[in-house]
């Protein structure tokens, strides 16, 4: 079993994200020994969206304006139409998404999720997937769009749904412990 102990994973949401893109990941994540922590807008408690319905309330761990790149080793983005859809017209979550993907850490974007990346100006020239109703975004902001459960072209992994969780965890997994090998 892969182990990531050590590793520093920050996820960003706000409310509506899609509950099982945040869950699973926060989930598995742990489980593979990474310390993982939620930060939202404001540090406010957030609240999920199960398919249909408002889902689950998530604790923060961190408020968005008060963290650093430096700190972590990867940012995973999670889902829903909402949540991006709002973060995306937060400068201060563009702003750290753009200071992971300067820094080369890895940035994992699931869903509707590549919004942000989209807002971020990251996807110029990348392979990419995303959810099936955004790929025409994805693809007029400069994208290679594919049909791929999970995408990882250089530090960025993106995956389409929820079905597609757990390549997208294991990719996540990998790609941590490819860039700390890296750095030892």
């Amino acid at each position: 079993m892969t182990k990531i102990t050590d590793a520093r994973i920050l996820i960003m949401a706000t409310d509506g994200f899609e509950q099982s893109e945040l869950l699973v990941p926060l989930k598995t994540l742990r489980d593979k020994g990474a310390t993982v922590h939620v930060a939202s807008p404001g540090g406010d408690a957030i609240k999920g969206w199960d398919q249909d319905h408002w889902g689950d309330t998530v604790e923060a761990d961190k408020n968005v304006a008060d963290v650093r790149a430096d700190d972590y080793d990867a940012i995973m983005l999670p889902g829903g139409q909402i949540n991006p859809d709002i973060l995306r017209t937060k400068p201060e979550a563009i702003t750290l998404i753009k200071a992971f993907a300067s820094a080369g850490k890895t940035v994992a974007a699931i869903c509707h999720a590549p919004w942000l990346l989209i807002e971020a100006d990251l996807v110029r020239g990348r392979t990419m997937t995303c959810y099936t109703s955004i790929r025409t975004d994805l693809r007029n902001a400069g994208a290679d769009v594919v049909d791929r459960s999970v995408v990882q072209d250089g530090n960025f992994i993106t995956s389409r749904n929820p079905g597609d969780l757990d390549d997208f965890c294991n990719a996540i997994v990998s790609a941590v412990e490819g860039s700390r090998d890296a750095a030892a």
